[in-house]
């Protein structure tokens, strides 16, 4: 196993034991399911209209997803940094074609995750199943929360939001991509900047 990849699957097991609370034998029973990966930026991970057939945990770079509304526009749905999920759980599950693309915005390194994966895990460990279960659960809770904030909140809000889940993508990501995932325009988004870095200012 070449070094990148060694890398990407010791760091995935490492995740999913302190994550999942599974043994070292029942990770080792089903790891032939897991297959590490590696993207160039720029690659296509998933595209629009296929079934989506994995779950892709990055240990390093950065995936994005997004869809496409009916003008060909896109708008960015989330990014996945070091230690997230990138995938479309519900086609995975239902076997339907996607609406999301996947793609890689920088070189990454990812464990490919099947949906046959999760299953074998949660027929041997009582510990996957709950944390398998709240793992879906917390997708629904942010997806929730994403469009609560995109129909609700400021758009200064929706920044400060952004910056508190990704900390660090702020050096990592072009400012048109964070305007595209807070759905705002570029401009609008500098002028959030702006407004924020004086108010933080003039309360110094």
């Amino acid at each position: 196993m070449p070094a990148n990849d060694h890398a990407a699957f010791a760091l995935f097991k490492s995740y999913i034991r302190d994550a999942s609370g599974i043994s070292e034998d029942e990770f080792n029973l089903i790891a032939h399911f897991l297959r590490p990966v590696h993207f160039n930026k720029g690659a296509v991970v998933l595209e629009i209209g296929s079934v989506c057939a994995h779950a892709f945990h990055v240990t390093r770079g950065l995936l994005r997803v997004a869809t496409l509304d009916k003008n060909g526009d896109e708008h960015i749905v989330q990014f996945a940094p070091e230690g997230w999920f990138a995938s479309d759980r519900s086609s995975m599950y239902f076997q339907e074609p996607s609406h999301l693309r996947i793609d890689a915005i920088e070189d990454t390194d990812a464990v490919m995750v099947g949906q046959d994966y999760f299953d074998a895990l949660a027929t041997i460990s009582e510990t996957f199943r709950k944390f398998n279960t709240t793992l879906l659960h917390n997708h629904i809770r942010h997806m929730q929360d994403r469009i609560a904030l995109l129909l609700g909140a400021r758009a200064d809000e929706r920044y400060q939001k952004f910056v508190s889940m990704y900390p660090d993508l702020l050096l990592r990501v072009p400012q048109w991509m964070i305007a595209s995932y807070l759905g705002i325009t570029p401009e609008s988004l500098s002028r959030v900047r702006r407004d924020l870095a004086e108010r933080n200012f003039s309360t110094r």
